[in-house]
């Protein structure tokens, strides 16, 4: 395992032009490469496509990389040729005579990783065809592995079915790796995946660049009109809204006043989304203004601040959505501006769901841990770190709360 190591270490530096490994990374590869199971959970940024990608070069054969992101699949493949690796995707978007060509490169043992959505890996063609792989396969990670969880925000059903693969490829190691997972849907990936016989390797949650900030809301435009004017001249950043007409009608008037942005959502067409997607990627100072339906797996590492102009549904939706600022290590924001008649809407929409009435426990309450972050007088930092289980000995000094202490009384008198 020493050697495997040190070529690990050649990898990273070679291949990926990193000096060093940080944090878990180095545990996670070589307990992957010796063929063990694991729950990877890692920050956004931390580096956990790394976890699987090397390992997936040490191991003899293809490595399969199950994402939910079909959009962009193509920019992460296209990422990891320029690195000199032979890489792949399958997905719906791919044309016939492009899906034999990379099934013939699969059965030919010709990849070092394979991108497949979900929905593709549990096929009856996929599984035959990953049954036929020359050399067999290096490993499977699960990517955005909180999507199995049925209390997560980003409940994918399909993820359910994954569990399969602990059957059919049980001398493969398998990796479920996410950024965003509290107690209760780490236990559930565990189940849900069937991982028990794994390690769960857990690295620290705090993002000490990002600066929390959460503002009452009385004008909501103009609030974050002077917010970016102030601070995120020239920017680029995500602005998140509760519904889709809200996104298109901030959008407009981020541009009418002279910043350029654009909406995302899912009732936009396909292709709308990818070239949105694709410009916010690619140039510089573009605002992205979306719902949830934007950001999972988004790799852009100067994002200067995420936005919120309305109250996000959980802690964990929330730590995710931020999360995506600041991936380069540089200051970021993190500013959510929020009222009570966020907490009504939300709670409205919440009775009116389908969902029976222990789920809708379960979102109560993780609206009201919500509703309580925003009206903490404490470091808000040590206030989200404690609900994923970690405690910061000090106040962060780069939050509101820190940097400008609300007046307190004793109510008590």
């Amino acid at each position: 395992m020493v050697l495997a190591m040190r070529s690990a270490l050649e990898i990273l530096r070679d291949i990926f032009g990193y000096r060093e490994f940080r944090g878990d990374q180095a545990a996670v590869i070589e307990h992957a490469v010796g063929g063990g199971d694991a729950l990877v959970l890692m920050p956004t940024g931390g580096g956990k496509s790394l976890c699987y990608q090397i390992p997936a070069l040490l191991r003899p054969g293809v490595g399969v990389v199950v994402s939910p992101l079909i959009a962009l699949m193509q920019d992460q493949v296209a990422a990891l040729r320029q690195l000199g690796l032979r890489a792949e995707f399958l997905n719906s978007t791919l044309p016939l005579d492009e899906m034999r060509r990379v099934e013939a490169r699969v059965r030919a043992g010709d990849l070092d990783l394979l991108y497949v959505a979900p929905e593709r890996l549990l096929q009856d063609r996929t599984l035959a065809l990953l049954d036929e792989a020359a050399g067999g396969l290096s490993l499977i990670a699960i990517d955005e592995a909180h999507c199995v969880s049925q209390w997560g925000h980003d409940f994918r059903p399909e993820y359910l079915q994954l569990a399969v693969l602990a059957d059919r490829f049980a001398a493969t190691p398998r990796l479920a790796c996410t950024a965003t997972a509290d107690g209760r849907t780490r236990e559930e990936i565990v189940e849900k995946l069937r991982l028990s016989g794994g390690r769960v390797f857990v690295s620290g949650f705090d993002r000490p660049n990002i600066r929390y900030r959460v503002v009452r809301k009385e004008a909501p435009k103009p609030q974050l009109l002077r917010f970016l004017r102030a601070e995120h001249a020239g920017h680029a950043g995500i602005v998140y809204c509760l519904s889709r007409r809200r996104t298109e009608e901030i959008a407009a008037f981020l541009s009418d006043e002279g910043i350029a942005a654009l909406p995302y959502h899912a009732g936009l067409g396909a292709e709308t989304r990818r070239r949105h997607q694709e410009r916010f990627l690619r140039e510089d100072g573009l605002v992205i203004v979306a719902t949830i339906a934007f950001g999972m797996g988004i790799d852009k590492p100067d994002v200067r601040f995420v936005a919120h102009l309305d109250l996000p549904k959980s802690l964990e939706a929330y730590y995710q959505e931020t999360g995506r600022a600041g991936r380069d290590g540089l200051p970021a924001d993190a500013w959510l501006c929020y009222g009570l008649q966020d907490v009504v809407l939300l709670r409205q929409m919440l009775a009116g769901s389908e969902a029976d009435a222990r789920h809708q426990r379960r979102e109560q309450q993780s609206l009201d841990t919500m509703l309580g972050y925003c009206e903490v007088v404490e470091c808000r930092r040590q206030v989200l770190l404690r609900y994923f289980g970690e405690e910061l000995p000090e106040p962060c000094g780069n939050c509101d709360t820190c940097l400008d202490p609300p007046a307190i009384f004793d109510g008590t008198e």
